[in-house]
Protein backbone atom coordinates (compact mmCIF):
# COMPACT_ATOMS: atom_id res chain seq x y z
CA UNK A 1 0.00 0.00 0.00
CA UNK A 2 0.93 3.58 -0.93
CA UNK A 3 0.54 6.47 1.10
CA UNK A 4 1.37 10.11 0.79
CA UNK A 5 0.00 13.32 2.97
CA UNK A 6 -0.49 16.66 1.69
CA UNK A 7 -0.16 19.83 4.44
CA UNK A 8 -2.16 23.16 3.94
CA UNK A 9 -1.80 26.51 5.72
CA UNK A 10 -5.56 26.62 7.11
CA UNK A 11 -8.52 24.82 6.67
CA UNK A 12 -10.06 27.69 4.56
CA UNK A 13 -7.96 26.28 1.74
CA UNK A 14 -8.64 22.80 1.95
CA UNK A 15 -12.65 24.17 1.71
CA UNK A 16 -11.70 26.36 -0.94
CA UNK A 17 -10.39 23.96 -3.02
CA UNK A 18 -12.53 21.38 -2.36
CA UNK A 19 -15.96 23.83 -3.28
CA UNK A 20 -17.27 23.67 0.00
CA UNK A 21 -18.26 20.15 -0.20
CA UNK A 22 -15.43 18.52 1.41
CA UNK A 23 -17.00 14.95 2.41
CA UNK A 24 -19.10 14.91 -0.95
CA UNK A 25 -16.00 15.65 -3.39
CA UNK A 26 -13.56 13.52 -1.33
CA UNK A 27 -15.85 10.98 -2.05
CA UNK A 28 -16.07 11.71 -5.87
CA UNK A 29 -12.24 12.04 -5.70
CA UNK A 30 -11.98 8.25 -4.33
CA UNK A 31 -14.26 6.93 -6.59
CA UNK A 32 -12.41 8.98 -9.62
CA UNK A 33 -8.95 8.12 -8.71
CA UNK A 34 -9.36 4.72 -7.01
CA UNK A 35 -7.62 6.34 -3.61
CA UNK A 36 -8.69 6.31 0.07
CA UNK A 37 -8.87 9.72 1.48
CA UNK A 38 -8.26 10.16 5.02
CA UNK A 39 -8.58 14.29 6.39
CA UNK A 40 -7.49 15.59 9.95
CA UNK A 41 -7.18 19.43 10.71
CA UNK A 42 -4.92 20.52 7.78
CA UNK A 43 -3.75 17.54 6.05
CA UNK A 44 -5.01 14.76 3.78
CA UNK A 45 -4.30 11.62 3.53
CA UNK A 46 -4.24 9.55 0.25
CA UNK A 47 -3.53 5.34 -0.14
CA UNK A 48 -4.06 3.12 -2.87
CA UNK A 49 -2.34 -0.04 -3.84
CA UNK A 50 -1.27 1.89 -7.03
CA UNK A 51 1.47 4.60 -7.11
CA UNK A 52 -0.58 6.55 -10.07
CA UNK A 53 -3.36 6.70 -8.44
CA UNK A 54 -1.26 8.55 -5.45
CA UNK A 55 0.49 10.44 -8.07
CA UNK A 56 -2.72 11.56 -10.07
CA UNK A 57 -4.39 12.32 -7.18
CA UNK A 58 -1.36 14.69 -5.91
CA UNK A 59 -1.34 16.51 -9.11
CA UNK A 60 -5.19 16.88 -8.90
CA UNK A 61 -4.53 18.77 -5.65
CA UNK A 62 -2.12 20.45 -6.81
CA UNK A 63 -4.16 21.73 -10.20
CA UNK A 64 -6.88 22.44 -7.77
CA UNK A 65 -4.89 25.06 -5.33
CA UNK A 66 -3.24 26.41 -8.43
CA UNK A 67 -6.82 27.38 -9.62
CA UNK A 68 -7.95 28.58 -6.34
CA UNK A 69 -4.70 30.80 -6.02
CA UNK A 70 -5.00 32.11 -9.63
CA UNK A 71 -8.56 32.99 -9.79
CA UNK A 72 -8.38 34.37 -6.08
CA UNK A 73 -11.81 33.01 -4.99
CA UNK A 74 -13.36 29.74 -3.49
CA UNK A 75 -14.16 26.99 -6.50
CA UNK A 76 -17.49 26.19 -7.61
CA UNK A 77 -18.53 22.61 -7.79
CA UNK A 78 -18.17 23.21 -11.74
CA UNK A 79 -15.11 24.20 -11.59
CA UNK A 80 -13.70 20.85 -9.43
CA UNK A 81 -15.86 18.41 -11.50
CA UNK A 82 -14.07 19.72 -14.70
CA UNK A 83 -10.47 19.92 -12.84
CA UNK A 84 -11.79 16.19 -11.82
CA UNK A 85 -13.11 14.98 -15.28
CA UNK A 86 -9.60 16.08 -17.01
CA UNK A 87 -7.97 13.73 -14.53
CA UNK A 88 -9.94 10.96 -15.20
CA UNK A 89 -9.86 11.36 -19.11
CA UNK A 90 -5.95 12.37 -19.36
CA UNK A 91 -7.11 15.73 -20.77
CA UNK A 92 -5.06 17.88 -18.18
CA UNK A 93 -3.88 20.04 -20.91
CA UNK A 94 -6.92 20.46 -22.44
CA UNK A 95 -8.00 22.02 -19.25
CA UNK A 96 -4.79 24.21 -19.07
CA UNK A 97 -5.74 25.64 -22.80
CA UNK A 98 -9.72 26.14 -21.26
CA UNK A 99 -8.53 27.91 -18.27
CA UNK A 100 -5.77 29.87 -20.22
CA UNK A 101 -8.55 31.28 -22.52
CA UNK A 102 -10.35 34.14 -19.60
CA UNK A 103 -12.85 36.44 -20.76
CA UNK A 104 -12.80 39.50 -18.58
CA UNK A 105 -15.99 41.64 -18.63
CA UNK A 106 -15.60 43.95 -15.65
CA UNK A 107 -13.90 44.16 -12.57
CA UNK A 108 -16.84 43.03 -10.35
CA UNK A 109 -17.23 40.19 -12.03
CA UNK A 110 -15.28 36.64 -12.43
CA UNK A 111 -13.71 36.12 -15.85
CA UNK A 112 -15.78 33.90 -18.11
CA UNK A 113 -13.86 30.93 -19.27
CA UNK A 114 -14.45 28.23 -21.84
CA UNK A 115 -16.15 25.46 -20.50
CA UNK A 116 -15.02 22.59 -23.24
CA UNK A 117 -13.00 22.37 -26.28
CA UNK A 118 -16.13 23.21 -28.93
CA UNK A 119 -15.87 26.85 -26.41
CA UNK A 120 -12.73 26.97 -26.74
CA UNK A 121 -12.84 27.15 -30.43
CA UNK A 122 -15.62 29.29 -30.69
CA UNK A 123 -14.10 32.04 -28.58
CA UNK A 124 -10.67 31.35 -30.84
CA UNK A 125 -12.65 31.88 -34.11
CA UNK A 126 -14.69 34.91 -33.14
CA UNK A 127 -11.23 36.49 -31.71
CA UNK A 128 -9.60 35.90 -35.28
CA UNK A 129 -12.41 35.92 -38.25
CA UNK A 130 -15.08 38.81 -39.08
CA UNK A 131 -17.52 36.56 -39.64
CA UNK A 132 -18.70 33.72 -37.19
CA UNK A 133 -21.67 30.99 -37.06
CA UNK A 134 -22.47 29.40 -34.03
CA UNK A 135 -24.89 26.59 -34.38
CA UNK A 136 -26.50 24.00 -32.01
CA UNK A 137 -28.44 23.18 -29.57
CA UNK A 138 -29.66 25.52 -26.56
CA UNK A 139 -27.64 25.34 -23.29
CA UNK A 140 -23.93 25.53 -25.45
CA UNK A 141 -23.13 28.55 -24.19
CA UNK A 142 -23.11 30.49 -28.12
CA UNK A 143 -24.83 33.76 -27.51
CA UNK A 144 -23.59 33.89 -23.69
CA UNK A 145 -19.92 33.65 -24.95
CA UNK A 146 -20.30 35.88 -28.16
CA UNK A 147 -22.15 38.39 -25.67
CA UNK A 148 -18.94 38.02 -23.46
CA UNK A 149 -16.68 38.63 -25.77
CA UNK A 150 -18.87 41.57 -27.11
CA UNK A 151 -18.54 43.37 -23.43
CA UNK A 152 -14.50 42.65 -23.24
CA UNK A 153 -14.14 43.79 -26.44
CA UNK A 154 -15.79 46.83 -25.62
CA UNK A 155 -14.20 47.63 -22.57
CA UNK A 156 -10.66 46.98 -24.33
CA UNK A 157 -11.32 49.74 -26.98
CA UNK A 158 -11.37 47.54 -29.74
CA UNK A 159 -15.22 48.06 -30.45
CA UNK A 160 -17.29 52.04 -29.81
CA UNK A 161 -20.48 49.83 -29.75
CA UNK A 162 -22.17 46.65 -28.86
CA UNK A 163 -25.47 45.92 -31.15
CA UNK A 164 -27.70 42.89 -30.17
CA UNK A 165 -30.37 41.54 -32.42
CA UNK A 166 -32.66 39.36 -33.28
CA UNK A 167 -35.78 38.22 -35.24
CA UNK A 168 -39.01 39.30 -33.55
CA UNK A 169 -42.06 37.96 -34.76
CA UNK A 170 -42.93 37.92 -38.67
CA UNK A 171 -39.20 40.00 -38.23
CA UNK A 172 -40.68 42.61 -36.33
CA UNK A 173 -43.54 43.69 -39.28
CA UNK A 174 -46.48 43.54 -36.68
CA UNK A 175 -44.07 45.87 -34.28
CA UNK A 176 -46.58 48.50 -34.85
CA UNK A 177 -49.59 46.68 -34.02
CA UNK A 178 -48.42 45.80 -30.68
CA UNK A 179 -49.15 48.42 -27.62
CA UNK A 180 -46.46 50.14 -25.38
CA UNK A 181 -43.71 51.74 -26.81
CA UNK A 182 -40.97 50.19 -28.64
CA UNK A 183 -38.70 49.20 -26.00
CA UNK A 184 -41.44 47.74 -23.81
CA UNK A 185 -42.59 46.03 -27.88
CA UNK A 186 -39.40 44.25 -28.43
CA UNK A 187 -38.54 43.28 -24.69
CA UNK A 188 -39.99 39.82 -25.05
CA UNK A 189 -38.45 39.09 -27.93
CA UNK A 190 -34.60 40.24 -26.76
CA UNK A 191 -34.92 39.09 -22.83
CA UNK A 192 -32.25 36.42 -23.55
CA UNK A 193 -30.03 39.23 -24.29
CA UNK A 194 -30.60 40.72 -21.81
CA UNK A 195 -30.11 38.37 -18.93
CA UNK A 196 -26.64 37.85 -20.28
CA UNK A 197 -25.85 41.48 -20.73
CA UNK A 198 -27.22 41.48 -16.49
CA UNK A 199 -25.29 38.61 -15.80
CA UNK A 200 -22.25 40.18 -16.96
CA UNK A 201 -22.00 43.49 -15.95
CA UNK A 202 -23.44 45.73 -12.83
CA UNK A 203 -27.43 46.79 -13.25
CA UNK A 204 -26.75 50.66 -13.59
CA UNK A 205 -23.84 49.67 -15.87
CA UNK A 206 -25.51 47.90 -18.31
CA UNK A 207 -28.66 50.40 -17.93
CA UNK A 208 -26.19 53.40 -18.27
CA UNK A 209 -24.69 51.69 -21.80
CA UNK A 210 -28.19 51.21 -22.61
CA UNK A 211 -29.80 54.41 -22.39
CA UNK A 212 -26.70 55.91 -24.29
CA UNK A 213 -27.31 53.61 -26.93
CA UNK A 214 -23.46 52.11 -27.09
CA UNK A 215 -25.08 49.04 -26.24
CA UNK A 216 -27.50 48.70 -28.71
CA UNK A 217 -30.78 46.15 -28.53
CA UNK A 218 -33.04 45.87 -31.74
CA UNK A 219 -34.93 43.69 -33.73
CA UNK A 220 -33.61 42.30 -37.12
CA UNK A 221 -35.97 44.44 -39.21
CA UNK A 222 -34.50 47.69 -37.64
CA UNK A 223 -30.90 46.68 -39.21
CA UNK A 224 -32.36 47.16 -43.11
CA UNK A 225 -30.19 50.32 -44.18
CA UNK A 226 -27.52 51.00 -42.14
CA UNK A 227 -23.82 50.42 -42.05
CA UNK A 228 -22.28 49.49 -38.95
CA UNK A 229 -18.69 50.36 -38.26
CA UNK A 230 -16.24 49.76 -35.23
CA UNK A 231 -19.21 47.49 -33.09
CA UNK A 232 -19.72 43.74 -32.44
CA UNK A 233 -22.60 42.70 -33.42
CA UNK A 234 -24.85 39.66 -32.29
CA UNK A 235 -27.47 38.12 -34.01
CA UNK A 236 -29.36 35.63 -32.19
CA UNK A 237 -32.14 32.98 -32.56
CA UNK A 238 -30.66 33.01 -36.44
CA UNK A 239 -32.54 29.90 -37.31
CA UNK A 240 -35.80 32.01 -37.97
CA UNK A 241 -34.28 34.62 -40.47
CA UNK A 242 -35.15 33.95 -44.19
CA UNK A 243 -32.24 33.48 -46.29
CA UNK A 244 -33.27 37.54 -47.56
CA UNK A 245 -33.10 38.40 -44.10
CA UNK A 246 -30.05 36.75 -43.59
CA UNK A 247 -28.50 38.91 -46.53
CA UNK A 248 -29.86 41.66 -45.24
CA UNK A 249 -28.46 41.38 -42.07
CA UNK A 250 -25.20 40.42 -43.23
CA UNK A 251 -24.14 43.19 -45.37
CA UNK A 252 -24.56 45.67 -42.65
CA UNK A 253 -21.01 44.53 -41.98
CA UNK A 254 -18.71 47.70 -41.42
CA UNK A 255 -15.04 48.47 -40.86
CA UNK A 256 -13.63 47.23 -37.78
CA UNK A 257 -16.72 45.38 -36.79
CA UNK A 258 -17.05 41.49 -35.88
CA UNK A 259 -20.35 39.61 -36.26
CA UNK A 260 -21.94 36.69 -34.50
CA UNK A 261 -24.62 34.74 -35.47
CA UNK A 262 -26.03 32.32 -33.10
CA UNK A 263 -28.87 29.48 -33.49
CA UNK A 264 -30.24 26.29 -33.67
CA UNK A 265 -31.43 24.95 -36.93
CA UNK A 266 -34.04 22.26 -34.81
CA UNK A 267 -35.94 25.09 -33.66
CA UNK A 268 -37.29 27.44 -35.96
CA UNK A 269 -40.54 28.88 -35.94
CA UNK A 270 -40.49 29.46 -40.20
CA UNK A 271 -43.68 28.38 -41.41
CA UNK A 272 -44.82 26.76 -44.61
CA UNK A 273 -41.87 24.68 -44.93
CA UNK A 274 -39.95 27.93 -45.46
CA UNK A 275 -35.81 27.48 -45.71
CA UNK A 276 -34.06 28.75 -42.81
CA UNK A 277 -31.45 31.61 -43.43
CA UNK A 278 -29.02 30.22 -41.08
CA UNK A 279 -28.78 26.57 -43.28
CA UNK A 280 -28.66 28.75 -46.28
CA UNK A 281 -25.92 30.82 -44.99
CA UNK A 282 -24.12 27.30 -44.02
CA UNK A 283 -24.47 26.09 -47.70
CA UNK A 284 -23.44 29.47 -49.54
CA UNK A 285 -20.57 30.87 -47.28
CA UNK A 286 -18.87 28.03 -46.27
CA UNK A 287 -15.94 28.21 -48.69
CA UNK A 288 -15.36 32.25 -47.39
CA UNK A 289 -12.21 32.05 -45.55
CA UNK A 290 -12.66 34.83 -43.46
CA UNK A 291 -16.15 33.44 -42.22
CA UNK A 292 -16.11 30.60 -39.48
CA UNK A 293 -18.69 28.02 -38.61
CA UNK A 294 -18.77 26.45 -35.37
CA UNK A 295 -21.25 23.59 -35.23
CA UNK A 296 -21.65 22.61 -31.07
CA UNK A 297 -23.19 19.37 -30.49
CA UNK A 298 -25.42 17.54 -27.20
CA UNK A 299 -22.27 16.67 -25.94
CA UNK A 300 -21.32 20.52 -25.49
CA UNK A 301 -24.19 21.46 -23.50
CA UNK A 302 -23.72 23.36 -20.86
CA UNK A 303 -26.35 23.66 -18.51
CA UNK A 304 -27.82 21.48 -16.37
CA UNK A 305 -26.77 17.78 -16.88
CA UNK A 306 -30.82 17.64 -17.41
CA UNK A 307 -30.72 19.64 -19.85
CA UNK A 308 -28.71 17.36 -22.67
CA UNK A 309 -30.85 14.02 -21.43
CA UNK A 310 -33.51 15.85 -22.83
CA UNK A 311 -32.24 17.35 -25.98
CA UNK A 312 -31.44 13.64 -26.90
CA UNK A 313 -35.12 12.23 -25.83
CA UNK A 314 -36.50 14.29 -28.42
CA UNK A 315 -34.06 13.50 -30.55
CA UNK A 316 -34.52 9.86 -30.48
CA UNK A 317 -38.74 10.73 -31.05
CA UNK A 318 -38.29 12.80 -34.22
Amino acid sequence: MFEETVYFESYSTINAIFAGNIKENFIKLEHALKVKVVSRDLWIKLSSSNRNNIKNSLALIKELTLLHTNSEKELTQYDFEQVLGAFQKNTVKELHSLIAERIKVSPKKDDIIPRNVKQLEYVKQIKTKDVVFGVGPAGTGKTYLAMALAISGFLSGDYSRIILTRPAKEAGENLGFLPGTLEEKIFPYLRPLYDALYDMLEVEEAKSLISSNIIELAPLAFMRGRTLNHAFIILDEAQNTTPEQMLMFLTRLGFGSTCVITGDPSQTDLKNGSESGLINAGRVLKNIPEIGFCTFTVKDVVRHNLVEKIINAYQKNR
